[in-house]
């Protein structure tokens, strides 16, 4: 016969726990009629029973998945659901410990107020004194215990918004709000540890324990009965140990309580699921130039400011020399699956991907976005780099190139997906993160992960947070079984990548590219030609390597506001692309003609538009914005390739441009160089 399998840890403390709720259903029923002189007993058996409940929770708050002998189906919400329970009991027995302690309190005063009667009055009303007591008492006890579930229940019920504080609560840490007894809070959000996002009369929105609440009745009590129940509920409040929060549950109510109101007003009319939260990467690029790749390309200088730390002259080879780093790969973006859709009452303007450098607590590099395609039958699928004819846009191409020589451990690559959105009702505009995931690049050896495809869970929140999903109703809808969890794991939305070497040809370019940068591989030909023209007038041709002066180069003032403009980088591939074809072989392999033909193609395309009236300001996700950029674009292209250049489209009058100083087509490199701690 086989041995019995030995029961994991979460079994044994949830066996423990039915153990304890039996003993707590025995001890209520005894305490519902307790007999002569035992109140004193019953209030010392609660308070032994209620200790070994709390060190019950105790242990299954320490429990680990990784503890488990074999696979556990479900396991953070059995644990949740057990500590709820535990949770219950330890509140049922601190009220049945304040019952029975008020109960002798008024049983001791009634009491002394018989003894200052004469004897044998007291000896008359004494056995009709102590029937009443008992009867009074059991009712009271017995009513308790029938309305402490019920109490619980109404409490946590989502419907319930109004409570009143039965307590003083000083706030603890920043985000706590600051409440006092007889307070009426308005809950938003009630989170299953028990601490819920509240609101007071003031407007001022913060963290609140649970046990500190209780349903606002208006209409059951008097003013004088409301007190006493309140005093009572009080000293329960503060006797209540109140659980210890998660960084991870913190970390997203932080977030909640100080920007994501929009976010939370979408969640509750169920315009999105629960885990989207607001576009952290999005949010970075909104804050200024320092994420951005036109600050990466610049060049960075040497702690001691005094040389370029990524721009080094190959005298002999009469060019930059090429630098390998660290980090030097490719990432192919291959799809998403199963991404949760938003509501009718949100309009998608865009799907993508934002990705970066990231060691955990710092974001290392620029943030590259590759926009995502999706098909009207499939919409919770995602795909880069679709069939178009001719050039593919910067923008869909899933091939981008990293590089790095950060020599953090934990560096790896933070992935974003995230929708531009707009609100039917309202009008109004946003960027909603749709989960995130994050791949480690090094082993714990110091390792590079192997070059391979890759298939990465989604998780709901920020990257600061931990333990949220993308869409919890999918969990929930799981059943118990092995099999359900399968198919709720199939569910789970997840990205698709691959992480690919350097060809021999790849090297050849990238190694010339800045240190730290990520892009499309489609225009890291064109960056390459920027480098080393940059190359050239800081290391070549200037007169002393000491000079400060301004260097008169339209290409280096102006080239790095293309990397943000998608569509002039478009161009301007398009445009060297017409050029190349017409080239031979011997001057493909001439790399001084190919830089010089380079400036022509580029005065000649986009610099133009650069300064042109007619193109409107780049804006992301606006629709109309970017048919109008695209459609002047594409018309000035092919005038400048019927007339064989763009003077002709210049000199004409309907075409006016904006006014510029000639100090926008100087180069300062002191001005424009990157800081080594800058990042």
């Amino acid at each position: 016969m086989a041995a019995r399998r030995a029961r994991g840890p979460l079994q044994r403390v949830r066996r423990r726990s039915r153990e304890l709720r039996e003993r707590v259903e025995a001890l209520r029923e005894e305490c519902a009629a307790p007999g002569p002189g035992q109140r004193e007993a019953l209030s010392l058996r609660c308070m032994q029973l209620k200790k070994l409940v709390d060190e019950n929770t105790n242990a299954l708050r320490d429990l680990k998945k990784a503890d488990e002998p074999a696979p556990v189906g479900n396991y953070n919400q059995r644990k949740e659901e057990e500590e709820k329970l535990l949770l219950k009991l330890s509140q049922q027995l601190q009220k049945l410990v304040l019952a029975l302690d008020q109960d002798n309190t008024t049983k001791k005063s009634s009491v002394d107020k018989h003894h200052q009667k004469g004897p044998q009055s007291e000896d008359e009303n004494e056995e009709e004194d102590e029937s009443e007591d008992e009867e009074s008492s059991e009712e009271k006890d017995s009513e308790e215990a029938e309305d402490d579930d019920d109490d619980d229940k109404l409490l946590d019920d989502p419907n319930v918004k109004e409570c009143i504080a039965v307590g003083n609560f000083d706030a603890q840490q920043e985000g706590d709000l600051t409440f006092t007894k007889g307070e009426i809070l308005f809950i938003h959000d009630k989170k299953a540890d028990g601490w819920w996002v509240a609101e007071n009369s003031r407007g001022e929105r913060g963290l609140v324990p649970r046990t500190y609440l209780a349903v606002h009745k208006e209409d059951d009590e008097s003013p004088e009965q409301s007190e006493e129940q309140v005093e009572v509920v009080d000293e329960t409040a503060d006797g209540t140990e109140i659980k210890k929060r998660t960084d991870s549950h913190w970390s997203a109510l932080r977030r909640a309580i100080r920007e994501n109101d929009a976010v939370e007003v979408l969640t509750t009319i169920g315009a999105v699921p629960a885990g989207f939260r607001l576009s952290t990467l999005f949010q970075l690029l909104e804050e200024g130039n320092q994420f951005r790749a036109s600050h990466f390309l610049q060049p960075e200088l040497t702690p001691s400011q005094l040389a370029f730390k990524d721009l080094v002259w190959d005298a002999e080879k009469d060019t930059i020399s090429p630098r390998p780093t660290r980090v030097s790969l490719i990432v192919t973006l291959c799809g998403c699956k199963m991404i949760p859709l938003p509501g009718v009452s949100i309009q998608v303007l865009s799907r993508h991907v934002r990705f970066c450098l990231f060691d955990g607590n710092r974001v290392l590099s620029n943030i590259h976005t590759v926009r995502a395609t999706w098909q009207p039958k499939n919409p919770q699928t995602w795909s880069f780099s679709p069939k178009v004819t001719g050039i593919l846009p910067s923008l869909l191409d899933g091939d981008c190139f990293v590089r790095s020589n950060s020599l953090a451990a934990d560096i790896g690559l933070l992935f974003e997906l995230g929708i531009a959105y707009i609100r039917n009702s309202t009008g109004e505009r946003g960027e909603l993160s749709c989960g995130w995931a994050f791949l480690k690049l090094f082993t714990s050896n110091g390792m590079p992960v192997p070059a391979k495809m890759y298939e990465l869970p989604l998780n709901g929140g920020t990257p600061c947070e931990r333990g949220v999903e993308v869409d919890p109703s999918i969990s929930r809808r799981a059943g118990s079984g092995v099999l359900h969890q399968f198919m709720a794991l199939k569910k789970q939305p997840v990205l698709l990548l691959k992480l690919r070497s350097l060809s021999v040809q790849s090297k050849d370019i990238l190694y010339f590219l800045p240190e730290t940068l990520i892009g499309s591989m489609c225009y890291s030909h064109l960056l390459l030609f920027y480098r080393q023209i940059l190359g050239d007038a800081l290391l070549k041709d200037r007169a002393s390597l000491q000079s400060t002066d301004l260097i008169c180069n339209p290409i280096l003032a102006t080239f790095p506001q293309l990397v943000d403009q998608p569509d002039l980088m478009d161009a301007l591939r398009s445009a060297w692309a017409d050029r190349e074809r017409t080239l031979k072989r011997s001057e493909k392999r001439d790399a001084e003609f190919l830089k010089s033909l380079f400036v022509l193609v580029y005065h000649d395309s986009v610099f133009p538009l650069l300064h042109s009236t007619l193109l409107p300001p780049y804006k992301w996700a606006e629709e109309e914005s970017e048919a109008l950029r695209w459609k002047v674009i594409a018309d000035f292209l092919k005038k400048s390739r019927e007339h064989d250049g763009a003077l002709q489209y210049l000199l004409a009058a309907e075409n006016t441009h904006t006014a510029f100083d000639i100090s926008e087509l100087a180069y300062d490199f002191l001005g424009e160089a990157r800081d080594d701690s800058s990042v």
